[in-house]
Parts: structure tokens; sequence; C-alpha cells
């Protein structure tokens, strides 16, 4: 009977550790998930962002060789993501595609001055930006006019904003509820455990030689829990980038492993604070609340 009693309590420990493993592990996917959305969502606003663009319209009397050494100019600014110079021809042509038919033929001349097309880093997309960019190129003698949609300018932040305000609330919100499901796993897991804490001190264990197992197997949980977690958000990578390959452009190894870090920071972290508290709690319970 002991070998078959001590069988099924062995049986019941690996299998109340495996369940406190795979919740831990789930909590900390889903926050994992969140993280990836977190920072796909910076990467993509700043995609955004950089997709605004405005044209400098140049001067009909400014030559090519002159119009080239102006665009080299804006490369080195740091305002300055990309440039693209659009001859006269190329600006007809567009226009001609884009309406139909062909205007030229129709005027007896082209009408259309060349441009350079800027692409702004991010953090010069908004409105304020933008002015006092506008302002500094209309002082250079070969601009003639600067023209962007400062409409669309403002829409687009705004509705950044906005997304970005509903994700940091809905992290907040996730992160609490993760935080209270671990807390809860780890204090069932525990809870099991009260009466070895009992027999533990009755026999003149000090605090720090209790708690000490427990902190380290939490310890040892919370990182599996984080490797497993690094697992299935890897395969999630995988797939969402065979499925999406334009996602290819947005990501970076260096933001997967800080996302992997934190994941297993999280896992440490959370599990270890908990132990104590849950393990301090039975340390200190009266003995008649122990049943």
């Amino acid at each position: 009977m002991s070998n078959k009693d001590e069988k099924i309590s062995r049986r019941r420990l690996q299998t109340s550790t495996a369940t406190t493993i795979i919740s831990i592990s789930l909590v900390l996917f889903m926050l994992g998930l969140l993280g990836l959305i977190v920072l796909h969502a910076q990467k993509l606003s700043d995609y955004v962002k950089e997709n605004i663009g405005f044209s400098v319209i140049i001067k009909e009397e400014i030559k090519e060789p002159g119009i080239i050494e102006f665009q080299k100019k804006l490369d080195l600014e740091p305002f300055v993501k990309s440039t693209e110079y659009i001859t006269r021809e190329r600006a007809a042509k567009e226009l001609t595609e884009d309406l139909g038919e062909d205007f030229v033929d129709f005027l007896g001349y082209n009408p259309l001055f060349a441009s350079i097309d800027i692409r702004l880093n991010a953090e010069y997309a908004n409105n304020d930006s933008l002015t006092m960019l506008e302002k500094k190129l209309l002082e250079n003698p070969r601009v003639k006019e600067v023209f962007y949609h400062k409409s669309l300018v403002d829409l687009v932040n705004q509705n950044i904003r906005r997304i970005s305000f509903v994700i940091m609330a809905f992290t907040a919100i996730l992160m609490l509820i993760s935080v209270a499901l671990i807390n809860n796993t780890i204090r069932l897991s525990v809870y099991s455990k009260r009466f070895i804490i009992r027999s533990m001190q009755l026999v003149g264990a000090t605090q720090n030689f209790i708690r000490k197992p427990f902190l380290v197997k939490s310890l040892i949980h919370g990182f599996i829990s984080a490797l497993i977690a690094i697992l299935l958000l890897g395969l999630v990578l995988y797939f969402s980038r065979k499925a999406l390959p334009e996602l290819v452009d947005m990501q970076d190894i260096d933001m997967f492993l800080s996302l992997f870090g934190i994941v297993t920071v999280l896992g440490l972290l959370i599990t270890g604070i908990s132990t104590l508290f849950a393990v301090r709690k039975f340390l200190r319970i009266r003995q008649d609340r122990l049943y």
C-alpha cells in the first residue's frame, strides 16, 4: 500500500508541477503576443509616418545638375529618410496615365515642373515640423513651392495617438490580469504544501531555510515557462512571416531578442515574488486555519 500511495503522491506532484508550468507559460505567451503587437504597432506607426512626404517643386530655370546637387544635400539632412528626383518628363507621363489622355499634346507644351519627393524620418512627420521644414526649404533659391497634405498628416497622427492609447490601456489591464493569474497559480501550489511548511517549522527550521527550496523551484518553473512561451512566440513569428511576407521588412532580430528577454525576466520576477508572498503567508498562518 505504501508503494502505491507513494506512486499516487508522486503522480499528483508531477501533475501539479506540469499544471503550474503550463498555466504560467500560457500567461507569459499572452504577454509576449501583446508585446509583439506593441512592437509591431510602433514599427507600423513609423512605417506610415515615413511614407508621409512632400514634394519640393523646383524652379523652371534650374538645370538638372543643380537639381541633383540639391538632392544630394537634402539626403544629408537629419529629417530626410529618402528622396526621389522626378523629372518634368516623368511627371507628365505619370499625369497622362492618371488622366487617361495626353494633355501635353492638347496644350502643346509641358506645364509641369521638376520636383524632388522627400520621405521624412518618423519623428519629423507632424505638422509643426513640416511647417518649419517648409519655411527652411522655401528659403532655398532653387525651390519654387513645397506641397504636402496638411489634413492627411493631422489625420494620420491623430489615429496613431488613439490606437497607441488603446494598446497601452489594454497592455496595462492584461498585465494586471496576468500577474493575478500567475500569483493565484503559485499560491495554490504553495497551499498544497502548507503542512510541509508547518512540519518544517515544528522541527525548528528557519524562515529562510523554508523559503529557499520553494523559491528555487519557483524560479526554475518560471524559467521553463518562459522558454515554452518563447518557443510558442517563435512559432507564431515563423507562421506569420510565411502568411504575411510584408512583415519581414518591419522585423529585426534585436527587437525579438529584447522581447524574449523581457518575457524571461517577467517569468522569473513574477513567479519569484509571488512565491515569497505565498510562503510568507503560510509561515505566519495560525495552525487552526491550515485545515
